[in-house]
């Protein structure tokens, strides 16, 4: 390069260095690069290590170790002063060196802190480098370590330097806990997995093409590493994916960025928990530009087994066939039964939506993944999972609130009980559960006060049931029935007997009621209101005020503990009843409530604790069954916590 060309490309980024300092001080932030010295103390540092030389991305070059040259450099590194200066000129000769035969070999010194680099000699060499817009510099780095808080920038920092331990690169950083992990298995690595520089090139590789489909589909916008936005995209689709066109995959990004968008927000998930019994509301413009509702739907089900063989699958058959009476001329329903997770429940997604679908629901957690994939490629079909609590925008998820069908049945229970020794079987630890539990042990305390709950779990090894009986229970709470069409004994709360199990009543979903509103939802625009509010993932999480749920009795309770039961179902559907609105204490001691305020619905649906009434714990994941563990890792109240694992879904 001569001369003549190095002091054209000075003029070029002294152009851009003006550019970046007008505009940081029109919009009041600092416009010269941040100094290290001004930012930390040593009391702020655990300590220092030595890495050495290694490549650094130069996106990540904040600022200068001291303060030196700093009105030499704009905020982005790029030159301040005039070519004619000394400054201007030693610039000039090391861009000729930059682009000549020589280049420039010798690394930078650098300090690292918080994962933002802080250069201690050869600020003009990142000047240059940068100035031709070069994507790593070899620096010799001191990482300053930060104390441990509880700071959210410091925690990611810290599982930053667990994944660097692995990984040896600057680029692999996230804003929330645990994603390295996930990241890990997703590429098909166990968690402790140290990278070869072959993997190292090939992820850098692969991040490079998906940052640029990141960035154009309005990445900078977003508060979160183009890491945390792969990460989302690797749980649809595999790593190998990454080298299709540049067209295929930003048009991936795309079909993803309901859920992208959705990583970047502190509370991803909105629990929606009542229907909405009138369209919302509109002003003139609304309805002047409100997009146009269908008039008819083709509607889909995606059933993991056969009603006639899961109680659980006939419940939503069940409400299959009232969703088609009650609109008969305004849907059009396929069904598809006996259908296995991963690759086949994708097929039969495809094959619906080829079919004419528009709104697929899918009955089992466990198809959340083929959920995923669908809802990805065809953004005009609505699909839903009948799941809890799942933190992805572009599929709805939805469940009852069956604890306030428990309250009730708790309450029958403590005023049935003559001993106050109440049995009650759960089926595993997931969201929700614990919040049924707790339903009913307050309904057993509102008519029995000195009641105590024994509880068993039926993910863990053993009998619950025998066991209870071995325990001189004489009423117990089991399983409750699905359906909400004839009770089935030995579930719901049953009484003991010497000739076994007599169900009293059981708590119920009528999935009829959610699917009928959830279609007029469409059809009166109330979904696409609802998403445009929110921007997050919606969990429909209905309770008896939709009839989505209720409790079943049988002749054997007694008039008047039917009349109670009438009673609070009708507080509870018209609000004046509050199951969790009371003093509460849990089994440590704590106050949970102080009676003077209600539970809010992600406190109840994420609640991992027992009243102080129940004697029995959560179990932990290495206590359950083997069979009892995807549907806890996909849905447990440990969740967030536990290592992810390479077969199943990622979360």
């Amino acid at each position: 390069m001569s001369r003549q060309e190095a002091a054209a490309q000075y003029q070029k980024a002294l152009k851009q260095g003006r550019k970046t300092y007008k505009d940081c001080v029109l919009h009041g932030r600092y416009p010269y690069p941040q100094i290290l010295d001004d930012i930390l103390d040593d009391a702020m540092v655990a300590g220092r290590v030595d890495l050495g030389v290694v490549n650094i991305p130069m996106d990540k070059i904040v600022g200068t170790r001291t303060l030196g040259r700093r009105s030499a450099f704009a905020a982005d590194f790029m030159p301040l002063l005039d070519v004619n200066t000394e400054f201007g000129m030693k610039w000039v000769s090391l861009c000729q060196d930059h682009l000549g035969d020589e280049g420039i070999r010798d690394p930078i010194r650098c300090y690292e802190y918080l994962g933002r680099f802080y250069v201690q000699e050869g600020n003009k060499r990142v000047s240059v480098l940068k100035s031709f817009g070069a994507p790593v510099v070899a620096s010799y780095v001191i990482r300053a370590i930060p104390k441990w808080s509880e700071d959210p920038e410091v925690r990611a920092y810290y599982d930053f330097l667990e994944a660097y331990r692995h990984t040896g690169l600057y680029q692999v950083a996230f804003t929330r806990p645990g994603s390295f992990d996930k990241l890990q298995v997703a590429l098909g690595f166990d968690p402790d997995h140290d990278w070869t520089q072959d993997e190292q090139r090939k992820f850098l590789a692969g991040l490079t093409w998906f940052s640029e489909a990141f960035d154009k589909a309005g990445g900078k916008e977003l508060p979160i590493t183009p890491a945390d936005a792969l990460l989302v995209w690797l749980k649809v689709y595999p790593f190998s994916q990454l080298s299709a066109s540049r067209a295929e995959l930003l048009k991936t990004v795309q079909g993803l960025w309901a859920d992208i968008k959705g990583a970047a927000e502190e509370e991803p998930i909105s629990v929606t928990t009542e229907d909405a019994d009138e369209p919302p509301a509109t002003g003139l413009l609304g309805k002047i530009f409100k997009p146009a509702q269908p008039s008819h739907l083709n509607v889909a089900f995606i059933h993991q087994y056969r009603p006639k063989e899961s109680n659980w699958i006939r419940a939503h058959d069940l409400g299959r066939e009232y969703l088609e009476a009650v609109l008969e001329d305004e849907v059009t329903v396929q069904t598809m039964s006996g259908v296995g997770s991963g690759d086949e429940a994708e097929q039969a997604m495809e094959a619906a939506i080829e079919n004419g679908a528009k709104v697929v629901f899918a009955t089992t957690a466990s198809l959340i993944g083929a959920c995923r994939k669908a809802a990805a490629q065809h953004p005009d079909v609505r699909v839903l999972n009948c799941a809890i609590s799942m933190p992805y925008a572009g599929v709805r998820t939805y469940y009852s609130r069956v604890y306030e069908s428990k309250f009730i049945t708790g309450a029958i229970a403590g005023a049935m009980s003559q001993s106050g020794r109440i049995g009650y079987v759960a089926e595993g630890p997931i969201f929700g559960v614990p919040a049924s539990i707790n339903a009913f042990a307050l309904g057993v305390q509102m008519t029995n006060p000195q009641a105590k709950i024994l509880l068993k779990w039926d993910c863990l090894e053993g009998d619950p049931v025998a066991e209870l009986k071995r325990e001189g229970v004489t009423l117990l709470s089991n399983r409750d029935v699905p359906t909400p069409d004839k009770m089935q004994a030995p579930w719901g709360l049953c009484r003991v007997g010497a000739d076994g199990l007599t169900c009293l009543c059981s708590a119920y979903w009528h999935w009829g009621h959610f699917y009928v509103k959830l279609v007029r939802s469409i059809f009166s625009g109330e979904w696409d209101a609802l998403g445009a509010r929110e921007g997050r993932a919606v969990n429909y999480w209905w309770g008896m005020h939709s009839q989505t749920t209720g409790v079943l009795l049988s002749e054997q309770v007694p008039p008047g503990v039917a009349q109670l039961a009438e009673c609070l179902r009708q507080g509870l559907i018209g609000g004046s009843i509050v199951p969790f609105g009371r003093k509460i204490f849990s089994q440590d001691g704590t106050m949970q409530n102080d009676g003077t305020q209600w539970l809010t619905p992600e406190e109840i649906l994420r609640m991992d604790w027992l009243c102080d009434c129940v004697e029995g714990h959560i179990p932990a994941y290495e206590e359950l069954r083997e069979e009892a563990k995807p549907l806890v890792r996909l849905q447990g109240v440990y969740r967030d916590w536990l290592r992810p694992e390479k077969e199943g879904p990622i979360l």
